[in-house]
């Protein structure tokens, strides 16, 4: 399974993330120059190459019509919606997003990522969304960002994105409406239900945008899971602290996460086992079945178990306690490694039989259709062995 992992222990930026998935890319110009097509109003891209620590990174950057936000300014800058000058509503935006040259993938989650952001300011300012306006500078450098990371999030692909615990700095920071305490109240809205650390930097360390970006994209937070890695990008901040100011982005190849589902049952009938076995499998399950063994009080039973994705879990548990005499279930998280697959067709002198290629971890193996040698067998007089040597 293709993995995407970011390593937020410095905190999140829209500028951050970016720069950190354009080290991804074997071509990065090509990246860049696309970006610069897509027809943002006067916005450029661009991509810096530092060395921080000793270690080299990307510093992505935003001009809007020749200015950078942050010129002169710390990079976690809160994009909040000033109340004088040139500003945009949610409405304008979303009609710049439709001018792009993105796929409908790409600006629906563009859209997607900034209705959080102004989802938060607007719960923040006791106001309706319609009514929130950011100014024209904070705007497009946020759009810029907000796109360069879902055009790229889309052409990686990854399968699965996990991300670290974020890091918000602590202390205070200057915005339009004052001194406010760090993380910023929108960013503290969007990061609601992902894990998160103040580190030991007095300075605002994650942005609304980077903090949005995040909980658009990840699937899951925790340390980086056992995965083949490929290629590992930084993306730097434009400030510097004693330590390594940068995300970083590791993409890989891991094992499908699954959940294993089982119960034991000493009270069911062989027919109401069978019948919870199709149940689990009808409904979608990887896999499911049941192991004899020996429970208290000297009673036989059974250990009934079921594979499923994730996101299959509560249907699941609810068939569990619909179809079987449990009155509780045991889950634990299982990493599946699988052989790619491929469902071919083999001509014999009695007909087509379909076989099923797998390969992948340096392995390769095929397996006919048990049907199809079935009905070779019984309408030739052969043996399964002797249908099998016809492939």
């Amino acid at each position: 399974m293709r993995e995407l992992y970011f390593d937020c222990s410095m905190g999140a930026a829209g500028d951050m993330l970016a720069g950190a998935l354009l080290e991804l890319f074997p071509d990065r110009a090509e990246i860049l120059e696309e970006l610069n097509t897509l027809g943002i109003p006067g916005v450029t891209f661009s991509a810096e190459k530092l060395f921080r620590h000793g270690i080299g990174c990307t510093h992505f950057r935003v001009t809007f019509n020749g200015r950078e936000e942050h010129q002169g300014e710390p990079d976690h800058h809160e994009h909040d919606h000033h109340e004088h000058g040139h500003h945009h509503s949610l409405t304008d935006i979303f009609s710049v997003v439709d001018t792009l040259s993105v796929s409908q993938k790409t600006g629906s989650k563009i859209k997607e990522v900034y209705e959080k952001i102004a989802r938060a300011e607007a719960e923040v300012h006791g106001r309706e969304m319609s009514n929130i306006h950011f100014h024209e500078l904070g705007t497009m450098d946020a759009l810029a960002d907000i796109t360069a990371v879902c055009l790229m999030m889309e052409k990686l692909s990854p399968e699965r994105v996990t991300s670290s615990p974020v890091c918000t700095g602590y202390g205070t920071v200057s915005c339009a409406h004052g001194i406010l305490p760090v993380p910023a109240p929108a960013t503290a809205l969007l990061l609601r239900g992902i894990p998160v650390f103040p580190g030991e930097i007095p300075c605002e360390m994650c942005t609304p945008t980077g903090a949005a970006l995040i909980s658009c994209f990840a699937d899951g937070f925790g340390p980086m899971p056992a995965m083949t890695t490929q290629s590992v990008g930084y993306g730097a901040g434009s400030k510097e602290f004693d330590r390594l100011n940068c995300v970083r982005a590791l993409l890989g190849e891991s094992g499908e996460q699954i959940v294993e589902l089982c119960c034991n049952v000493d009270d069911m009938t062989p027919e109401d086992v069978g019948f919870a076995i199709d149940s689990f499998l009808k409904a979608g399950a990887l896999d499911a079945g049941y192991l004899c063994m020996g429970m208290k009080k000297n009673r036989p039973g059974v250990v009934l178990s079921c594979l499923c994705r994730q996101d299959q879990r509560d249907e699941m548990v609810a068939l569990f306690f619909k179809n079987t005499s449990t009155i509780g279930i045991r889950e634990s998280i299982c990493r599946r490694y699988v052989l790619k697959r491929e469902n071919r067709i083999v001509q014999t002198p009695y007909g087509p039989v379909r076989v099923k290629y797998s390969s992948g971890y340096g392995a390769e193996k095929w397996k006919a259709e048990y049907d199809d040698l079935a009905r070779i067998s019984h309408d030739e007089d052969l043996s399964l062995d002797e249908v099998r040597k016809l492939l």
